[in-house]
C-alpha cells in the first residue's frame, strides 16, 4: 500500500563526527575534491551507490560504522583538516575584499533555475548551469551575492527511452529534508514565510529554504505549505511545466516573492539589503514591480511617486538576456497579467495600467495583445547585456524596436561572455598534473598557472587524456546497460556493451538540450558517410551523445528517436551511443573524456553555449559552427570552425552543406591529426594544439573572469548610480522630473541648419573639418542635451559605418532659445567619408544617450 506521507529522517551524528554534517551542509563539497575524499572514506561503496550525495550517505551509513569512525584518530584528523579548510574558505578575504573601492554590499541574483550539483536537481540546461557557476565563482571571489530561486518538488524530469527510442519523462518527488538545504527560521525557531495576494483565493504562502553555496546563500521558495489550496501547492511542482497561467504564477512567486524573501532574510540574519538586483533572463522581471510597490505603497517605505520609484529601481537593476530568438521569451496574455496585478493582486497600489505598459510590445512588428517579460526587463533595468559578443549584436537587433531612433550599434545592450566554473568541471587529474609541474591552482597569478602547461611532457599529457577517456568509456557502458535494461532488453542481448566504445579511439562528444536549432541530427544527413567515419579501419571515430527535449516538444523527441535508432544499429553501436538523462553527474566524466567537442547550431541562434568551454579546460578541442562564444574566441589554432552556409534560404540545402563540411573536417583534419603519433604513441601535433587551446582559451572561459566582468562593468556602476539616487531620494526625484521635462519638451528640439568648412574642395588626410550646427531647444537648456557629430565611412547608399561620435560645444546663443554649436574634427583615414548631426538627452546618471529613446536629426 502507498504511504499517505513521506519524509526523510536525518541522522544524529556522534559529537566527534559533527563536522561531517557541517561539510555536508555546504555545497562547496561539490567542487572541492578533498571534502569528497572525506565522505568517500566514510563508506566507499555507499558513497558511489548514493550518487556521491553526502546527505544520503550520512543517512544510510550504519551506527556501527559511525562509531568506528568516531574512534578512528586518523580519520578525525583528516576530518578536522577539511572542516578547518572550509572555515578558512568562508572567512578569509578574497578578491572582492582585496580589490578596494566601494562596491555593493550585497547583490541579489535571481534565476528560475540553478545547477549547483546533481544532488540538488533544480535545473534543466544551460541557463541553470550558468547560474550555478555564477554563484560558485562569486563564492570563490568573495563577491557578496545572494541567489534567489524556487524549489521545485519534481525538479525538471528524468529521461529514459522506450524500446522504440522515444523519450519518456518521469518526475520523482524530491523530499526537501533529504536535500542539502535547510528551512529559514526566525530566532524563536518559527519557519520564515512570505505571502502574496492572488486574485482567485486566499493569500499564497511560501516557505524559504536556504542552500549554502560556499560563501553564497541561495534562497528557494516552496509553496508546498500546509493551508495552501492544492492549486497553490502545485505552483512549485516542476521546472518549466504547466500552462501560461501556471508559468505566470511561478514567475510572480520568483520576482515578487523573491524580493520579499530577501527582506525576511535580512531581518533574520542581519545581512545587508541588496544594493543591486540582477535578473538572469526575464523570468524574474516582476521583482521590479515589487520594488516599486515597496517605494510607493508600503507604509514602512518612503511613499515616493511612481516615476521616482521607477528610477530608483532601474538604477540598481541589471538584466541579462539569454535568448537569440523571440520564441524563447516568455509572453503572457495582457488580460492574464491584468488579472494578477489588479487591486486584489500581488502588488496592490501599483497602477495596473503602468505595469501593462512596461511589458507592452508597442513598437513596429510587436503584438499589442501580449505582455513581454524581456521587454519589461529592459524597461526596468538601466544596464542590460547579452552573453557573448555575437549575442549582444543579435539582441540589439531583436530589441531595436524599443529604441527605434537609434542604429543597432547604439542600442543600450552590451555583452559579457559567459564562463564556466573550473573546479566543478575540470577533472582532478588535470589539476594534479598541472600542480605536479609547478602550477598553483589557488594562486591569483593566472599567467603562471597557464605557463606551466608548456612544462608538462607530452607523454604525461597523453597518458592523463587516455585515463580520462577510459573513465568515460566505463561510465558510458554502465549507463548504456542501464538504459537498455529499462527499454526491456534481456541480459542475453547485452553482451556487446562490454566492448562498446574504446579508450584508444578518437572520441567526439555532443550533449545539450534538443531544440531544433541545435541540430542534434545534422551528423545524420549522410548516414553512410557517418558510418564510414565511425568504422574507418585505421582512423575510427566514436561519438558519445546526450540531451533532453522539453516534454512538450515532440519535434525534439523525434530528433532524439532518429539518433537513438541510428545508434541502435548493430553495425555501429560500438562506436556511437546515446546516453539518456543528461545531467551534471553525467557531464563531469563526459567533458574530460572527450577529445573533441562538437557543436553545430543554426547560426546565430546559440546565445553563448558553455559546454565547449568545459571541454576546452579539460584539454578537449572544439569543432564548432562559429556561433556564440566560439565566434568570439576561435583563433584558427585552438580547434576547428565548421563553415556555415549563412544566407542559404533552403534549410535542407543549408544542412546538407554544413554536414558535408563537418564530415570533411573530421575525415581530412581531425582524425589524421589525432592518429599521427610518434614513437611513444603521442600525437605530437595534437598535443601542441591542446596546449595552445588551454593557454588561449583557459583564462577567457573561466566563470571567475565572467563574475569579475559583471562586478566591474555592471554591479559596481549600478551601485554607484543607485547610491546617487537613494541617499535621500532627492536625486531620484530630480532625475524623474528631468526625464519628464525632456520627454515633454523634446518636440521643440530641432536641428535647423548645419554649416561646414575647413576642408576645401578636395579633402585630404590630416585636414580639419569644421562643423557648426544651429539648434533650437524649445523649453530645454544646453545642459539638457548633447549635440553630436556622428562621422565615419559611408557605403554606396550613404549609410554611415564605423562611426565615431564627437560632441559639439555651445558657441553662441540667440533669441528664441536658439544656439550655435561647433566642433573641429581631423580627417585621419582616406576613403568615403560622411557625417550628420544629432541632438540627444544628456545627464550624468544616464548610461547611454539612447536611454530615453529620443533623438533630433536634421
Amino acid at each position: 500500500m502507498r504511504a499517505i506521507r513521506r519524509f526523510t529522517v536525518r541522522p544524529v551524528l556522534p559529537e566527534a563526527l559533527a563536522a561531517l554534517g557541517e561539510l555536508a551542509g555546504n555545497l562547496r563539497w561539490s567542487w572541492h575534491p578533498p571534502a569528497q575524499d572525506v565522505f568517500a572514506e566514510v563508506d566507499p561503496d555507499l558513497w558511489e551507490s548514493t550518487g556521491r550525495d553526502p546527505v544520503r550517505l550520512l543517512g544510510a551509513v550504519g551506527n556501527t560504522r559511525l562509531g568506528d569512525l568516531a574512534a578512528d584518530q586518523g580519520f578525525l584528523e583528516r576530518l578536522e583538516v577539511a572542516r578547518a579548510d572550509l572555515e578558512h574558505y568562508l572567512t578569509e578575504d578574497r578578491w572582492y575584499q582585496r580589490r578596494g573601492g566601494d562596491g555593493p554590499a550585497s547583490i541579489a541574483y535571481f534565476s528560475p533555475e540553478f545547477g549547483i550539483t546533481a544532488v540538488l536537481p533544480q535545473y534543466s540546461g544551460g541557463l541553470g548551469i550558468l547560474a550555478g557557476d555564477h554563484l560558485k565563482a562569486a563564492s570563490d571571489l568573495g563577491v557578496p551575492i545572494i541567489g534567489v530561486g524556487l524549489l521545485y518538488r519534481h525538479g525538471y524530469f528524468k529521461q529514459s527511452l522506450s524500446r522504440e527510442g522515444w523519450q519518456q519523462e518521469t518526475y520523482p518527488v524530491l523530499d526537501p529534508d533529504g536535500l542539502p538545504i535547510s528551512l529559514l527560521r526566525d530566532a524563536d525557531g518559527k519557519r520564515a514565510t512570505i505571502t502574496i495576494a492572488l486574485p482567485d483565493g486566499p493569500d499564497l504562502v511560501a516557505r524559504i529554504w536556504v542552500a549554502k553555496v560556499g560563501r553564497v546563500p541561495m534562497l528557494m521558495l516552496d509553496t508546498d505549505v500546509e493551508g495552501n489550496p492544492d492549486h497553490y501547492v502545485q505552483i512549485t511542482d516542476r521546472l518549466y511545466g504547466g500552462n501560461s497561467e501556471h508559468r505566470l504564477r511561478q514567475e510572480l512567486l520568483l520576482g515578487v516573492g523573491g524580493v520579499r524573501a530577501l527582506r525576511v532574510w535580512s531581518q533574520i540574519t542581519g545581512a545587508p539589503e541588496p544594493e543591486v538586483f540582477h535578473t538572469n533572463e526575464g523570468h524574474a522581471g516582476f521583482l521590479g514591480i515589487e520594488r516599486i510597490r515597496e517605494l510607493t505603497v508600503d507604509e514602512a517605505g518612503p511613499r515616493l511617486d511612481l516615476d521616482t520609484a521607477v528610477e530608483i529601481g532601474r538604477a540598481s537593476t541589471v538584466f541579462t538576456t539569454h535568448t537569440p530568438v523571440p520564441a524563447g521569451i516568455d509572453r503572457f496574455p495582457r488580460t492574464l497579467v491584468e488579472q494578477y496585478f489588479s487591486d486584489a493582486g500581488a502588488t496592490p497600489g501599483v497602477p495596473v495600467e503602468r505595469i501593462l505598459a512596461l511589458g507592452t510590445e508597442d513598437y513596429e512588428g510587436g503584438d499589442p495583445s501580449v505582455f513581454n517579460m524581456a521587454v519589461m526587463g529592459f524597461r526596468l533595468a538601466q544596464r542590460a547585456n547579452g552573453v557573448s559578443l555575437l549575442h549582444g549584436h543579435v539582441s540589439r537587433g531583436m530589441f531595436n524596436g524599443l529604441w527605434p531612433a537609434f542604429d543597432e550599434a547604439e542600442v543600450p545592450i552590451g555583452s559579457i561572455t559567459n564562463g564556466v566554473h573550473a573546479p566543478t568541471w575540470v577533472a582532478r587529474e588535470v589539476f594534479e598534473l598541472a600542480e605536479a609541474h609547478g602550477a598553483d591552482v589557488d594562486s591569483e597569478d593566472a599567467d603562471a598557472f597557464w605557463a606551466a602547461i608548456d612544462k608538462i611532457p607530452g607523454t604525461e599529457v597523453w597518458s592523463v587524456k587516455r585515463q580520462l577517456r577510459d573513465r568515460l568509456v566505463q561510465d558510458a557502458r554502465r549507463r548504456l546497460g542501464k538504459s537498455w535494461r529499462s527499454r526491456g532488453a534481456a541480459e542475453a542481448e547485452l553482451g556487446w556493451i562490454d566492448t562498446a566504445l574504446d579508450a584508444d579511439v578518437l572520441t567526439i562528444g555532443f550533449a545539450r538540450r534538443v531544440p531544433s536549432y541545435k541540430r542534434l541530427t545534422l551528423m545524420l544527413r549522410d548516414p553512410e558517410r557517418l558510418k564510414a567515419l565511425l568504422l574507418h579501419p585505421e582512423r575510427p571515430v566514436q561519438l558519445v551523445i546526450a540531451g533532453k527535449s522539453h516534454p512538450a516538444d515532440d519535434g525534439g523527441k523525434k530528433l532524439i528517436q532518429e539518433m537513438v535508432r541510428f545508434a541502435d544499429d548493430p553495425e555501429v553501436r560500438h562506436r556511437i551511443v546515446f546516453l539518456p538523462n543528461y545531467d551534471i553527474a553525467m557531464a563531469q566524466p563526459l567533458y574530460p573524456g572527450c577529445d573533441v567537442w562538437l557543436n553545430n547550431p543554426l547560426r546565430p541562434y546559440e546565445a553563448c553555449g558553455t559546454s565547449g568551454m568545459k571541454a576546452a579546460l579539460n584539454g578537449g578541442l572544439n569543432l564548432s559552427i562559429l556561433d556564440g562564444w566560439w565566434d568570439e574566441w576561435y583563433d584558427g589554432e585552438n580547434g576547428w570552425a565548421i563553415p556555415s552556409a549563412d544566407g542559404v534560404e533552403d534549410a535542407d540545402k543549408r544542412d546538407d552543406l554544413e554536414a558535408a563540411a563537418l564530415y570533411d573536417l573530421i575525415e581530412n583534419d581531425v582524425a589524421p591529426r589525432f592518429y599521427d603519433t610518434d614513437a611513444d604513441g603521442v600525437p605530437v601535433r595534437w598535443v601542441e594544439m591542446l596546449r595552445h587551446t588551454l593557454k588561449s582559451l583557459g583564462p577567457k572561459v573561466l566563470a571567475t573572469r565572467m563574475v569579475r566582468d559583471y562586478t566591474r562593468n555592471l554591479y559596481a556602476p549600478a551601485a554607484e548610480n543607485s547610491r546617487a539616487l537613494n541617499s535621500d531620494y532627492a536625486g531620484a526625484e530630480q532625475l524623474a522630473a528631468w526625464k519628464a521635462k525632456v520627454r515633454g519638451g523634446w518636440d521643440g528640439v530641432r536641428v535647423e541648419h548645419i554649416e561646414s568648412g575647413g576642408v576645401g574642395d578636395a579633402a585630404e588626410v590630416g585636414a580639419t573639418l569644421i562643423v557648426r550646427a544651429y539648434v533650437s531647444l524649445g523649453e530645454l537648456t544646453t545642459d539638457d542635451v548633447d549635440v553630436q557629430l556622428v562621422h565615419g565611412r559611408t557605403n554606396s547608399d550613404d549609410v554611415l559605418t564605423e562611426t565615431t561620435v564627437s560632441s559639439l560645444h555651445p558657441a553662441e546663443s540667440y533669441e528664441g532659445n536658439r544656439h550655435r554649436f561647433d566642433v573641429e574634427v581631423t580627417l585621419e583615414v582616406s576613403g568615403p567619408f560622411g557625417y550628420t548631426v544629432r541632438v540627444v538627452p544628456k545627464n550624468r546618471l544616464l548610461t547611454s544617450p539612447a536611454e530615453l529613446g529620443v533623438v533630433a536629426l536634421p
